[in-house]
């Protein structure tokens, strides 16, 4: 641009012609040149400058200038101004130079100019000398003070009022305008204009103006839709911040001691802060307290709780208390100035009561937690905000029927949180107003209310859902997507739903006062959750929520306070007040009541009853907190489950178990939780926790399991359901229905039934491993017994409880059971019976519906028709339990059978019935009687007992109809049972074994099963099933039985012995009893033949005299066992074995002699354990007082069973039967197994040796026998079925000898002779021991012991030895069975001469037991011992000892008969039996004192003498005082491998001199039994015999023993 730089100079020179002219167009170009007004408006400036600055050198004329800008002023309408600004630049350019033409020309310009520019513009803008020089002001100086005043007044002066009284007129009208009536057309917008009027007409301070419209809008909080449009209006003529700081100057005004701001203002503040018109930032720190002030007092608050709570714990003395009192008093006092108001809670309260929820939440979250909800009005302004934010949802999902409700008026507020429609919505807004409620939830219960049934409704909600997802019906949702979608959104909701209950309905329930309505109502939605998320719940409610706020720390001390004082007072008496005061206390705090209460009962056991009764008046929610308090007690780890002994569980856990069962039977509380910790507990191999589960049954099922029931009880327990319960039970519970139906629901519920068992069953076996380690044997035992006892109850429980379709659909079948779950045998089978009567019967009534046949044939046969059905696929199952071995012997339907039927399948229990029905028909008659009962509740209890009557006929009557088709059934069985295709024996074996033993220790029902089921299966006549052999394996030898039960077991099992005795006494008390039921039954064969033969004649049956001679030996072989276990000094032993003879002490012991041995010994037991171990010194004490009591009807052995001399009947009879002794009788013919006896007795006593004991027994027992033979116990008894024998074999059996003199019978006869012949003596012998023994017994107790001592010392290779020699006999004996007749007689010899080597040298070693004896004399019976060690263990559960006592009976029989061959002696006996008769008598006492002397000396000898110094004479002595040296020296000379004709001789002379010997002995035996006179007349002739072969044997004795040791070494 051309004027942008300056003017050109050719246009100054050629000024009038061009530049004029080019000047006034530049101008006129710039001035119409609009686009850009700056650039414009600065061009033209600099133009117009440039030219005047031309003038101002002297360039130009001031006139050409005037006139050109005179042309140019009408270019623009500033013109004027913008050439003012010029003349302003140069006036200041020009004052400052000193060249005075350039001033003048300056001056002359604007004199020339001032046409154009107004003097007020110049005025303004030039200085005042210059306006002076120009003319336009007179005086520079007057016109400078001039502008000064007005400045003044303009800017300093004021103008505006503020104070009401300076312009009241104003402010009245400015009053009065915001005052005014605002309900017509009038708007905020027209009255601010009147405001801005009355502002500037009387100069009304605007800040002062704002004030008041805030004041007047305090006071018309209404008004709110005119005010806050004003204000925002208003707010724009006034700094941001002025509005802030007018409401904190406001506020600042009440921040005095004392002042107190009022709501109002807040209110004001918290509408500004909803519309934003302020920030809460900017206003916050005007308002006080500070917020470090705030968290002090909330620190404050927490310690000042725990204060209380020290205090409330604390024990405080009387004097202490008052001065207490006094401290606090002196403290309120001091607190009387109040502090001013916390002005943020103030505003708080506000901003929640406008809605304005945002700024709420953050004021809120400037503070400790809960601090702003901990003041009431807070909380219940936050209340509110919740109801209105709920209230279309609360309307439509949460209202219950039939409540019309009062609707919540909405805010009339647009920024007011969103209401909300939906559970969603829910999530959102309202349940974060709840967490900032948190437990002050408590100050609105109506809001708590609909907080729970919204949360109910939202519950049911998801049910649904979760039908309609499983239905696949799920309309709404068109894809998977959507669903999973919705379904994350309710699981996030639930947790929410979760969250809410734990931080905010729990702990508001816990400070609302004592509401059971919104207990329950929270049971509403509570009952919905599963009950891990309830006890999680409430765990953390008790241990975490207690400890988040000081109110709640308070109110636990309080309530725990409360707890003590109530439970202090609780008796039975008051248990009604108490009980409503506890209701009371535990509607708010249930958790910390019940831990109290349950710590007491821990500690206290008889306050189970008063707290079960007082806890009648709890809520739902209760008793489910109740259920969870009891489980973590349970679960207390810090708590010890065993006694400081470590031997019984603790006293606490059987508290909580007996409160549990208590109180679940009464209330109804949930169980799943539970039944599933004990499932856990069994999980993790730990059983003590089953003691709650048996105590729950117990009590809710009336199903009680004890070791201490009748018999009484025990035969009503065989009965129907109704018998059980009426019978069955010491205490009778009635009223079972409904709470057994509450356990069974539970348990199927939650699938627990079969898994409860199957661990109960898994962990009875695993006790030992598990549980055991360190533990006390006691204690395992105990644990072991819980364990099986729980789950013989819960089985029960279940089998009469589950309809037949639950149980089957529960229960797999029984290999699945054993095989896939390892339950054990017995227990899978115990779970399984129930199913397979269920499925019988119930098979039977489909076949009964579909034909009508009515007759008892066509029944029995539909009955057993379902019986194959159902039985048979069990019969392939069972196969795979047990190796294929067992079912040669016994077939799969017998196992089952045994296995799957009860006491209820075998016998009716008349009695039983006929007892309860006579004590119902006494109570009518008592209800009759009774005058005071009303007559309406007299005829409901006549009914009730009627009823019952005819239930329990109509039961007694089915169950018999029902026995019938069951033994019906099984005499078309039998024939199948047993298949024998090894022995007899192991038949036996393994029926004791798989079936009898394990099932008679499982419960007392099957005790008393196991013995009937016996019984049972010898009346059917089963084939191969041998009775004698069944019991007398049970009887004979119980040791290791008994060693190996529980406490509990060994109850069982001795109940199982005395139902066994029972049967056994049934038959012995009687001949036509025993010829009745045993006389020709097949299991009182006594020749064990193969299976094939069949030889069931009269001789084979075993007569009533010898089976009473057996009873004897079982007896006898219970004592030995009983006495043993007594003495091992070991607690298991000695406890089971008092425990087996307390239970089977009706029948045993019977005899006189046995029961004064047991009772020595038991009253050593309580002399020894008295100090020592208190439990055994009580069992001991019971059991010899009842013991004592019994001793009336004990009778001495001679008439338990026949003891006749055998002497001179047995030899006439022989004689007869000629020196073969071909034609043995019946009688003889127990003997056969007698063999196989010898082997398996002497195992008893090497098994008694191992244990230390042998002498001990054998002596101290001093009614039973010293001696420890080859035959061990046997001895005695063999002894006596030998007189039985004879005396049988006198009479009636002559004739029967000579007709059977059949070839069948002898090779058997003979072969027992071989092992027979030695026994007599040695029986003899001992008998007579026995009987000096009697006599010294006493005076010699010291000696016992030594001799006990010195026993143990016995050398172990003599134990060992002896095993071998016996089976060598046995397999000989065998062997030479097979020979022809044409040896027999050699044969029998060769096996004499063995079993005298045996038997003799045995008792040898009796004989010096004392001290141990030379290796040459026990050589011998230590290789028979090892050998019989052998056959022992050869089959388990007694297979030896049942094999025993059989073959022990035959044997001694045949003994007998053999060693009375010898007709000349017999016939020289008969002659001088008559003449001696008087010297007998003198003799025989003479003949005692002598030996009671010898064995006096013998045993001083034997205490005082060495090991090697024990004279072989001594025991020759003792061996002729015996009765045997004679037998042992001819023993001894022959070794197996002689020629059996070489000896033939030496054995005849042998044979004389025996039998003459046992003559006598047997005479001294019975004259100390004091048998009958009519013996005396044999007996003395005999003695004399005696005494001269005694001469004899002495003789002979001292080479015989030296050759008996050098074939012995040649051996």
């Amino acid at each position: 641009m051309a004027a942008a730089g300056a003017l050109p100079a050719e246009w100054i020179k050629n000024w009038e012609k061009s530049g004029k002219s080019e000047f006034l167009q530049l101008c006129r170009m710039l001035s119409e040149n609009k686009s850009h007004e700056n650039v414009t408006f600065r061009d033209i400036q600099q133009a117009l400058y440039e030219l005047a600055n031309h003038v101002v050198k002297g360039n130009l004329k001031h006139d050409q200038a005037s006139n050109v800008l005179s042309d140019v002023i009408e270019f623009r309408d500033d013109m004027s101004s913008i050439l003012a600004d010029v003349f302003c630049i140069l006036d200041i350019e020009t004052s400052c130079l000193e060249e005075k033409s350039k001033r003048d020309h300056f001056t002359q310009l604007v004199l020339a100019c001032l046409y154009l520019v107004s003097d007020t513009v110049l005025k303004e803008r030039l200085d005042p000398e210059t306006l002076e020089s120009l003319g336009l002001i007179k005086q520079s100086q007057q016109f400078n003070q001039k502008s000064v005043k007005i400045k003044t007044k303009l800017f300093y002066k004021q103008q505006k009022f503020n104070l009401l009284r300076e312009e009241n007129e104003g402010y009245a009208k400015l009053i009065a305008e915001l005052g005014q009536d605002l309900s017509g057309n009038i708007t905020s917008d027209l009255i601010l204009e009147n405001i801005k009027s009355l502002i500037g007409c009387f100069n009304l301070d605007p800040n002062r103006v704002l004030d008041i419209i805030l004041e007047v809008y305090e006071c018309r909080p209404e008004y709110d839709d005119f005010f806050v449009p004003l204000i925002e209006s208003y707010m724009y003529m006034c700094e941001p911040q002025t509005l802030c700081h007018i409401l904190g100057f406001k506020f600042k005004f009440y921040q005095e001691p004392n002042g107190e701001t009022p709501s109002s203002l807040y209110r004001v503040a918290a509408v500004l802060l909803q519309h934003n018109l302020i920030d809460l930032e900017d206003l916050y720190v005007h308002l006080l307290p500070v917020d470090n002030a705030i968290l002090e007092e909330h620190k404050r608050e927490i310690v000042e709780a725990k204060q209380i709570v020290r205090k409330l714990t604390m024990v405080v003395l009387s004097s202490e208390k008052t001065e207490e009192k006094e401290k606090e008093k002196d403290k309120e006092e001091e607190k009387t100035e109040k502090p001013p108001d916390n002005q943020k809670l103030g505003l708080l309260e506000a901003l929640l009561k406008v809605g304005d929820w945002q700024h709420a939440q953050s004021i809120m979250d400037q503070m400790p937690p809960f601090y702003a909800t901990s003041h009431k009005p807070i909380a219940i302004a936050l209340c509110q905000l919740v109801h209105v934010t709920v209230e279309p949802l609360y309307r439509r999902v949460g209202v219950p029927k039939g409540a019309k409700g009062s609707p919540i008026s909405n805010l009339q507020n647009k920024k007011a949180p969103k209401q909300a429609e939906s559970f969603e919505d829910l999530r959102k807004e309202v349940f974060n107003m709840l967490c900032y409620l948190g437990p002050h939830l408590s100050h609105d219960p109506i809001l708590f209310a609909k907080v729970v049934r919204l949360g109910k409704a939202f519950m049911k909600e998801v049910g649904t859902s979760k039908k309609l997802n499983s239905e696949d019906r799920m309309v709404k949702f068109q894809s998977d997507g959507n669903k999973q979608e919705d379904k994350e959104k309710m699981e996030i909701l639930f947790s929410c739903l979760l969250n809410i209950t734990d931080q905010v309905l729990l702990p508001s329930l816990t400070l609302m006062d004592c509401n059971a309505c919104m207990s329950e109502e929270l049971w509403g939605m509570f009952k919905t959750f599963p009950y891990q998320y309830r006890y999680r719940l409430y765990g953390q409610w008790k241990n975490e929520t207690y400890n988040s706020h000081p109110l709640l720390v308070k109110v636990k001390a309080q309530t725990i306070d409360r707890a003590k004082y109530i439970m202090k007072r609780l008796t039975k008496e008051n248990v009604k007040p108490s009980g409503r005061q506890i209701g009371k206390l535990s509607h708010s705090n249930p958790t910390i009541l019940f831990d109290y209460i349950l710590s007491q009962i821990q500690k206290y056991d008889n306050l189970i009853t008063p707290v079960v009764d007082s806890l009648k008046y709890l809520t739902s929610l209760n008793y489910d907190v109740l259920a969870y308090c009891i489980i973590e007690a349970l679960a207390n780890p810090e708590k010890e489950r065993m006694k400081h002994d470590d031997t019984t569980i603790s006293s606490w856990l059987q508290s909580l178990a007996s409160f549990c069962g208590a109180v679940f039977r009464k209330y109804p509380i949930e169980l799943a939780g539970l039944l599933q910790y004990v499932a856990n507990q069994l999980k993790a191999g730990k059983s003590f926790d089953l003691l709650i589960l048996k105590e729950v049954v117990q009590k809710m099922a009336g199903i009680e399991i004890t070791e201490e029931m009748t018999m009484e009880q025990l035969e009503a327990m065989t009965g129907g359901e109704q018998l059980k319960a009426e019978g069955g039970y010491f205490g009778q519970i009635r009223n079972t229905k409904k709470s057994s139906q509450r356990l069974k629901d539970a348990l199927l519920d939650h699938d627990l039934a079969l898994p409860l068992c199957l661990l109960m069953a898994q962990q009875r076996n695993g006790v030992i491993f598990q549980e055991g380690g360190e533990k006390h044997l006691k204690l395992v035992g105990k644990l072991y017994d819980q364990c099986h006892d729980t789950l013989v109850q819960f089985g029960g429980f279940l089998a009469s409880n589950l309809s037949t379709e639950d149980y089957i659909k529960r229960v797999p079948s029984i290999d699945v059971l054993c095989n896939e779950f390892h339950t054990p045998h017995d227990a899978a089978f115990f779970l399984s019976r129930p199913m397979y009567a269920h499925h019988i019967s119930s098979k039977y009534d489909e076949l009964k519906k579909a034909e009508k046949g009515n007759k008892q044939q066509h029944k029995v046969h539909k009955y057993i028709t379902s019986c194959e059905l159902v039985m048979a696929p069990v019969h392939d199952a069972v196969i795979s339990l047990h190796l294929p071995k067992v079912w040669d012997d016994i077939s799969p339907q017998f196992y089952a059978t045994f296995w799957s039927l009860t006491m209820y399948d075998l016998a009716v229990p008349h009695n039983s019935y006929d007892r309860e029905v006579n004590k119902l028909k006494v109570q009518m008659k008592a209800i009759d009687d009774n005058q005071e009962m009303p007559p309406n509740k007299k005829k409901k209890e006549k009914e009730r007992c009627t009823a019952l009557q005819d239930k329990l006929l109509e039961e007694e009557k089915k169950q018999l109809e029902h026995v019938q088709r069951v033994l019906q059934r099984l005499k078309l069985e039998k024939d199948n049972w047993l298949l024998a295709r090894s022995t007899k024996n192991e038949t036996i074996t393994k029926f004791l074994q798989l079936c009898i033993f394990p099932r008679c220790i499982f419960s007392a029902i099957d005790a008393v099963y196991c013995a009937h089921f016996v019984e049972l299966v010898h009346q059917q006549k089963t084939p191969n099933f041998s009775t004698l052999l069944c019991y007398d394996r049970v009887f004979s030898d119980i040791i290791y039985t008994v060693a190996s039960c529980t406490e509990n077991e060994a109850s069982r099992y001795g109940r199982f012995l005395c139902c066994m005795l029972e049967t056994v006494t049934r038959w012995h008390s009687d001949r036509n009893i025993y010829e009745k039921e045993c006389g020709n039954y097949p299991g009182f064969l006594t020749i064990l033949r193969a299976t094939g033969f069949d030889g069931g004649n009269k001789a084979d049956q075993l007569d009533y005299e010898n089976f009473r001679h057996v009873v004897h030996k079982w007896h006898y072989k219970l004592t030995k066992a009983s006495v043993h276990c007594l003495e091992t000094g070991e607690y298991t032993h000695i406890r089971n074995i008092l425990i087996v003879l307390t239970k089977i002490l009706p029948w045993y012991p019977k005899v006189l002699n046995l029961g004064q041995a047991l009772e020595r010994r038991v009253h050593k037991i309580c002399q020894e354990e008295k100090e020592k171990r208190p439990d055994l010194y009580a069992l001991a004490m019971g059991y010899s007082g009842q013991l004592k009591s019994r001793k009336p009807y004990m009778v001495p052995e001679n008439e338990f069973h026949h003891k006749d001399p055998p002497a001179r009947n047995a030899v006439a009879a022989t004689v007869q039967n000629g020196p073969g002794g071909a034609g043995l009788p019946a009688s003889l013919t127990i003997n056969a197994a007698k063999l196989e006896e010898s082997t398996a007795e002497e195992t008893d006593k090497l098994k008694e040796k191992t244990q230390g004991a042998v002498k001990v027994i054998n002596k101290a027992a001093n009614a039973t026998p010293k001696v420890t033979t080859s035959n061990g116990n046997s001895a005695p008894n063999s002894k006596i079925i030998k007189e039985k024998d004879d005396k049988e074999k006198s009479g009636k059996e002559k004739d029967k000898e000579k007709k059977e003199k059949t070839p069948a019978a002898i090779p058997e006869a003979k072969a027992l002779g071989k092992d027979g012949k030695d026994k007599p003596k040695e029986e003899r012998a001992n008998k007579d021991d026995k009987t000096r023994e009697t006599k010294e017994k006493t005076p010699k107790s010291d000696k016992e012991k030594e001799k006990a001592k010195k026993e143990e010392k016995t050398p172990k290779d003599e134990k060992s030895k002896t095993v071998v020699t016996n089976t060598e006999s046995k397999f000989t004996a065998e062997k030479e069975r097979e020979k022809e007749p044409s040896r027999e007689r050699d044969v029998a010899k060769d096996m004499k001469s063995k079993e005298n080597i045996k038997g003799g040298e045995k008792l040898s070693v009796a004989g010096s037991l004392k001290s141990p004896v030379p290796r040459s004399e026990t050589s011998e019976s230590e290789r028979e011992q090892k050998r019989r060690k052998v056959d022992t263990h050869s089959s388990p559960s007694h297979s030896s000892t049942v094999k025993d006592s059989l073959s022990e009976l035959k044997d001694s029989s045949a003994k007998h008969y053999i060693n009375h061959t010898t007709p000349a002696l017999s016939k020289s006996k008969e002659r001088e039996v008559d003449k001696k008769d008087l010297d007998k008598s003198r003799e025989r006492s003479r003949e005692r004192e002598k030996k009671d002397e010898k064995d006096r000396k013998d045993r001083k000898r034997d205490h005082s003498n060495s090991d090697r110094e024990v004279p072989q004479d001594s025991t020759k002595r003792r061996k002729e005082e015996n009765g045997t040296t004679g037998s042992s020296k001819h023993s001894k000379s022959e070794s197996p491998s002689d020629s059996p004709r070489s000896n033939e001789k030496e054995k005849e002379k042998n044979k004389s001199k025996s039998s003459g010997k046992e003559k006598g002995d047997s005479i001294k035996t019975e004259k100390m039994e004091k048998s009958s006179s009519g013996s005396k007349k044999e007996s003395r002739h005999d003695k004399e015999k005696t005494e001269k072969k005694e001469k004899r044997d002495s003789a002979g004795g001292k080479e015989e023993k030296k050759h008996h040791k050098s074939s012995d070494k040649h051996r």
